[in-house]
C-alpha cells in the first residue's frame, strides 16, 4: 500500500478513537428509543430501575448476556466516564482489527494485482509485433 493510503487509514483510526474515547462521555444517559418503548407501561424509579407495571423491560434480566463491555462500559471500572470511553476505544480497535483482517483475507495476491500504469499492456503488444 502507498504511504498516502496508510496516512488516510491512520487518520481515520485516530479520529474514530478520539470520538469513541472522548466524545462518548458527553452522550445522553437518558434511555434511547428502544429502551423507552420497552419501558412503556412500567413504573420506573429515579435511578431508572423498573419497579412495577407491565412491560417487556421487566424481563430484561432474564435475557441479559452481560460481558466485559455490557451497557457501554467496562466491567470493574467504577468511573462511568472512563468506563464508557474505554469501552468505545476497545470497540473501535476490535472493529478495526476485524475489518482489517477481513480485508486482508479477501485481498488480491501480489502476483494477481494489475499495476495500473499501462506498462504491462504495452509490453505484451510490443512483444507480439515482430
Amino acid at each position: 500500500m502507498r504511504k498516502r493510503t496508510w496516512g488516510f487509514i491512520a487518520s481515520g483510526l485516530l479520529v474514530s478513537l478520539l470520538l469513541a474515547g472522548v466524545v462518548s462521555g458527553f452522550a445522553s444517559a437518558d434511555p434511547d428509543g428502544l429502551e423507552s418503548a420497552l419501558r412503556e407501561g412500567c413504573t420506573v424509579d429515579a435511578e431508572g430501575a423498573v419497579t412495577g407495571g407491565d412491560c417487556p423491560a421487566q424481563r430484561e434480566q432474564e435475557h441479559e448476556i452481560g460481558g466485559p463491555l455490557a451497557d457501554y462500559g467496562v466491567t470493574g471500572i467504577a468511573d462511568d466516564a472512563l468506563a464508557t470511553g474505554l469501552s468505545g476505544v476497545v470497540g473501535v480497535l476490535l472493529t478495526f482489527a476485524l475489518a482489517g483482517g477481513g480485508f486482508w483475507l479477501v485481498r488480491r495476491r501480489a502476483g494477481q494485482q494489475p499495476t495500473g500504469d499501462g506498462d504491462a499492456a504495452q509490453s505484451t503488444s510490443a512483444a507480439g509485433v515482430g
